[in-house]
């Protein structure tokens, strides 16, 4: 006669219908897939810069080498305007002291010396940013270019400019335009269009 082995123990409860109104515990919640493989989407690499921008950004440096020149030569020649500033300030006022004179003049150098190198400083920034491919750094430089330009063709009809003075405004006017049609060559376009993309968040 044979024996049936005894069942294992079972933990109470096993397998057996909860009573009614019991509650089920969930099962334990996996990391849920993010992507179509499961793993996290990730932004596309920063496209490497191209040859239009590099160009770009030598030629800003070098724009704010011009406005370096442009801030010596003005510095040089203001002495030679002391002599207008008295003049213009007695016309105004006969009783004007010297220190009134001195002031204005050192108000003039220091405007001068201020919008001297902001311009450079300006150069300098949109180099930066349109070699990191920044979209909207290529729209200030189109201001800035046109700013350069009005600034240069009111020079020429004021008739009053230094020669050099002259030469230089020429020279980062043309700078200017020679840069914005670099940043706006096809694969300029494509360059800050790649960027955008790598800094999309997902």
């Amino acid at each position: 006669m044979t024996t049936t082995p005894p069942e294992p123990e079972q933990p109470f409860g096993a397998g057996q219908t909860p009573y009614p109104g019991a509650q089920q515990q969930p099962p334990a919640y996996g990391a849920y897939p993010t992507g179509p493989s499961g793993g996290s989407r990730q932004a596309p690499p920063a496209p490497a810069q191209p040859s239009s921008i590099a160009m770009a950004v030598k030629l800003m440096y070098a724009g704010a080498g011009v406005a370096l020149l442009g801030l010596v030569y003005t510095i040089a020649t203001l002495g030679g305007l002391k002599d207008d500033v008295r003049e213009q300030i007695l016309d105004g006022d006969p009783n004007a002291t010297q220190a009134t004179i001195d002031a204005a003049y050192g108000v003039l150098i220091g405007f001068a010396v201020v919008f001297g190198l902001i311009g450079a400083l300006l150069w300098l920034w949109m180099a930066w940013k349109n070699g990191q491919g920044r979209g909207w750094a290529r729209v200030v430089a189109t201001v800035f270019g046109a700013f350069n330009l009005i600034g240069l063709l009111f020079s020429l009809a004021g008739g009053n400019a230094e020669p050099i003075s002259l030469i230089l405004s020429a020279v980062g006017a043309a700078i200017g335009v020679y840069v914005l049609v670099l940043l706006y060559k096809k694969e300029s376009t494509s360059f800050y269009e790649g960027v955008a993309a790598s800094r999309r968040m997902y």
